[in-house]
């Protein structure tokens, strides 16, 4: 009798301590931010237009704006945001431990990483494919004329299987040279260490910005593959994933329908789902965990699509292409807001 009191103790006692752990284990990554006050976001640091810490210390960029995004549905304040700086094989790690919320660091969605790394993707923001940057006076135009050259690309990316792919396809021997960080990668390439450098095409017309003489680099025609990038969210929460994917959609929506920065607060409409949009009727927001107004907080504190597009790619020179709506033929296209 003593012994079985003994194990019935025991047992109310493993209750107890498990208990309070398979509480917390259920409260999402939602619930975590609102509860922090702010969101942390896994972002590029050194790649302008999309992840950059300017020189007054301020973070710029087409990712970091989509942080910014998130942060204004569920905060309401596009401000309530850490950015937290990652290389390439820090990412994922980062994710699953949860020191960071939501991945938005030009991460190429793929099968394999949809199913080993503990991720889940949310809508791809850009639709990128990977080139090839090298020096204008080699005169080659095409990937048959890089027999024999050294191609940089970074550790931890999908460029390097894309690139082996690809030569090897083409029958092209060329000697691969690997860089733990974009920073060495570039820098290495401008001291000429390697003859080519390879990376999504916008990461490469970005990095060309800041080369000592942009003029003197040309990026080939050629594109090797397709590299949708987008948000990132943690494997399992399936909640979390639906705010972030719902944000994105918010701005894809905004665009189609004319919603701005500027207008949002005052847009007028009979038009029963952007409505519902806006937040004047319905409960969408309720169905997401997040304010009735989420989707006016984001466009009214971060703005359209199309807006944080001008304002981070297009000074790079880089043509909206099928980054569109797909009312302009391009592959943007917000699920229904019902």
């Amino acid at each position: 009798m003593r012994k079985f009191l003994f194990r019935v103790s025991a047992l109310i006692l493993a209750i107890s301590l498990i208990t309070p752990l398979l509480a917390r284990s259920e409260d999402g990554v939602l619930d975590r931010v609102k509860n922090r006050g702010r969101l942390i976001c896994g972002v590029h640091g050194s790649l302008p237009g999309f992840g950059f810490l300017n020189e007054n210390g301020e973070w710029t960029g087409f990712d970091v704006d989509y942080g910014r995004a998130i942060a204004a549905a569920i905060l309401g304040d596009p401000s309530k945001v850490e950015f937290v700086p990652l290389k390439a094989p820090e990412r994922f790690p980062a994710l699953q431990t949860g020191e960071i919320d939501v991945l938005i660091r030009n991460t190429t969605w793929t099968l394999t990483r949809d199913t080993q790394v503990g991720a889940d993707f949310a809508p791809p923001t850009f639709y990128d494919g990977q080139g090839f940057m090298l020096r204008k006076e080699l005169g080659i135009t095409s990937l048959e004329e890089l027999a024999g050259a050294s191609i940089g690309v970074t550790a931890g990316s999908t460029t390097e299987l894309n690139l082996t792919d690809t030569m090897r396809s083409l029958g092209v021997d060329f000697n691969p040279v690997v860089f733990e960080e974009i920073d060495t990668l570039y820098n290495s390439y401008e001291q000429g260490r390697c003859d080519v450098v390879t990376s999504d095409k916008s990461q490469l017309v970005a990095r060309r910005q800041v080369l000592k003489d942009p003029e003197a680099h040309i990026i080939l025609d050629a594109t090797i593959s397709k590299e949708p990038l987008g948000p990132v969210t943690v494997h399992g929460d399936n909640k979390w994933n639906d705010v972030v994917s719902w944000v994105v959609y918010a701005t894809f929506f905004a665009e189609e329908h004319g919603i701005t920065k500027a207008n949002a607060s005052t847009f007028e409409t009979q038009n029963p789902e952007i409505q519902r949009f806006l937040g004047k009727t319905g409960d969408i927001g309720e169905k997401l965990g997040l304010s009735k107004d989420w989707a006016h907080q984001v466009v009214s504190g971060v703005g359209n699509y199309g807006e944080i597009f001008e304002r981070n790619l297009t000074p790079l020179g880089l043509p909206r292409g099928v980054n569109k709506s797909w009312t302009q033929g391009g592959l943007l296209y917000a699920m229904p807001f019902r």
